[in-house]
């Protein structure tokens, strides 16, 4: 699927690596990268609301010196027309494509009929581009990845990419997911398998072990809007209150606190979390657009 990352299982650690010490270095010094995708074009596709991702990807293009065409699934012909005709056009016009469709299928059914890289940026079942920004995070205040990250909260699609990752670049994991949203079929073999990974519910125990508490929204951003108008969203809500980041959890900890965006604060997150001293989330944010320009550039094969 003309090297495409529709889940971060498609790079290996190396791989991993060198993007992250790619995305460091434009970060520190961008001019050396202004045309080193003069005459690129992606197409960013949005089939699912997108602030952080839309603008690390329209605006890392564009500082490379590449061009972008922003696209909406539901106004175009994508909507209306068997998906494999259009990949198969837009992609004879484009260098690479940004997707950010609600079905894993549907990114696969592109990747392979695109001819063309395709980064999935985000699906139900993964999020690659954004795991790739966390890596950079945990890299940059660690220099390197001996370190033991807690993610809490909903096993979902940041969950199941956080998991591959981790394993690939050696950082120790701890799950504490009362919520299972979507497991790809391999997790339970591949998890059980691995010394650097457990999982526990004893919210209070993986705080203390952790130099990085990772949490996430309990609500898919497609469903938000229908808190407290659906009893099972609220009583799912209800379930997870009791694994709240929250000042209670991480006043007296030396623990960084890391969050994808969008917050929903009172949910899964306080505002004294969100930002306390500790809290990495907007630097988080901020190197969606390194992480971004340098798995362009690795997929165009201009590193």
């Amino acid at each position: 699927m003309q090297n495409s990352i529709i889940s971060i299982n498609e790079l290996s650690g190396a791989e991993i690596l060198r993007i992250i010490e790619t995305a460091s270095d434009i970060k520190r010094n961008p001019g050396k990268y202004v045309e080193r995708l003069k005459g690129r074009i992606l197409l960013l596709l949005f089939q699912k609301t997108s602030t952080r991702t839309r603008i690390a990807f329209e605006l890392g293009m564009k500082r490379l010196g590449g061009s972008t065409i922003v696209m909406d699934w539901d106004k175009s012909n994508f909507s209306i027309s068997p998906l494999r005709y259009e990949a198969r056009y837009v992609g004879s016009m484009v260098d690479v494509i940004l997707a950010r469709l609600l079905q894993n299928a549907d990114i696969l059914e592109l990747a392979k009929n695109a001819g063309v890289p395709v980064i999935n940026g985000c699906c139900n079942m993964f999020h690659p581009s954004q795991v790739l920004a966390d890596l950079m995070t945990v890299y940059e205040k660690k220099g390197g990845f001996h370190t033991t990250l807690a993610y809490v909260g909903v096993h979902n699609n940041v969950a199941n990419s956080l998991y591959y990752a981790s394993m690939k670049v050696g950082i120790d994991l701890i799950f504490v997911t009362p919520q299972r949203d979507v497991v790809p079929e391999d997790f339970g073999s591949l998890s059980g398998c691995s010394a650097m990974f457990e999982e526990t519910l004893d919210l209070q125990y993986a705080a203390s072990k952790a130099e990085f508490l990772y949490t996430d929204t309990w609500i898919n951003m497609e469903e938000f809007n229908r808190i407290g108008k659906d009893a099972e969203k609220d009583s799912r809500i209800q379930k997870l209150l009791a694994y709240q980041i929250n000042r209670e959890l991480v006043a007296n900890r030396d623990v960084y606190i890391l969050h994808d965006m969008p917050i929903h604060p009172g949910l899964e997150i306080d505002d004294y979390a969100v930002n306390s001293e500790r809290s990495l989330i907007f630097t988080q944010a901020e190197n969606r657009l390194y992480a971004g320009q340098a798995l362009l550039l690795h997929l165009l094969n201009a590193l």
